[in-house]
């Protein structure tokens, strides 16, 4: 009673300490999360490393890609040449940075694909519902029926071949996963308190479902496009290994490969490298949207 009293202690309040940890700004926790994890820093530095090489290839490569010099043929990786050269003395190393920006423009065009008719197509079956619903996925169910790679295939064989066929097949073949994920998280949202609440004030349903529903069931749907951009990295590789890509002298990732297995006994780093480069880049992808989804907000 004497210390309520006490003007001195009225007016200099000493605060007493916490038993709870204590606060942590943004960026040191940012920090903490990141040395806990030197794996997801090495992907992370993977990934800026491709993305630069494919807007700024003459960065890291300032040579032609479609340069050959005989007298430097299938020379193993050294100090001259970090991949080594390829069968008609081109640099490997100058063609896989160079071709970061094409493997990555196909990969680019997939993912959207994928991500823009899939979440529509989730979205309007999981906020209509009823026979609109029924009907959109049973064509999902019919795209899951059926193996990626050759749903790919029999739609490239009917736009042709090339970067950009290849990319929207592949695009096509993965519309299923998100229309599924899209629907479920519309669902989930569609039956919230603060949607019941827009649609009894009367607000019309194309504002609630731009304003309410798509926001918030998005999240999820960004996740999977990030995973499915590793995925879909291997599957324009793979068609491009096939030769359904651009035409050489390109140099698509799995066109490099598909060029260096035929030298795999006299020159393997033909092969090699561009295939290390590949699953390089999509275990740092998978790495990155591993530490999205959901890793980040257990770590506090």
């Amino acid at each position: 009673m004497t210390d309520l009293l006490d003007p001195r202690t009225a007016a200099d309040p000493t605060p007493t300490p916490s038993s709870g940890r204590p606060p942590t700004t943004g960026r040191a926790r940012l920090g903490r999360f990141l040395r806990r994890r030197p794996g997801l820093v090495v992907s992370i530095l993977v990934i800026v490393f491709v993305l630069v090489s494919a807007v700024f290839p003459a960065l890291f490569a300032p040579g032609d890609p479609t340069l050959a010099v005989p007298r430097q043929r299938s020379l193993p990786p050294g100090p001259g040449h970090w991949f080594g050269t390829d069968y008609l003395g081109r640099d490997v190393w100058t063609r896989v940075v160079h071709g970061t920006s094409l493997s990555l423009q196909a990969t680019l065009i997939a993912v959207a694909v994928a991500l823009v008719v899939g979440g529509l197509i989730g979205l309007l079956a999981g906020f209509v519902g009823g026979w609109v619903d029924e009907v959109l996925m049973r064509v999902v169910d019919v795209l899951l029926a059926i193996p990626p790679i050759l749903l790919a295939l029999a739609l490239i064989a009917a736009l042709g071949f090339g970067t950009t066929n290849v990319a929207i097949a592949v695009g096509v073949a993965s519309v299923a996963q998100f229309a599924r994920v899209m629907r479920a998280e519309t669902m989930r949202i569609r039956g919230t308190v603060y949607v019941e609440a827009a649609r009894a004030v009367g607000t019309r349903w194309w504002v609630t479902l731009g304003r309410h529903v798509l926001p918030n069931a998005a999240g999820p749907v960004l996740v999977l496009a990030v995973l499915e951009f590793g995925l879909a990295i291997l599957a324009v590789s793979s068609l491009s290994f096939l030769g359904y890509g651009a035409p050489p002298p390109a140099p698509e990732w799995g066109s490099l490969v598909s060029e260096g297995r035929n030298y795999l006994a006299t020159a393997w780093w033909m092969c090699a490298m561009p295939g290390l480069t590949i699953a390089a880049t999509v275990l740092s992808v998978n790495r990155v949207s591993k530490a999205l989804d959901g890793e980040w907000g257990r770590d506090r």
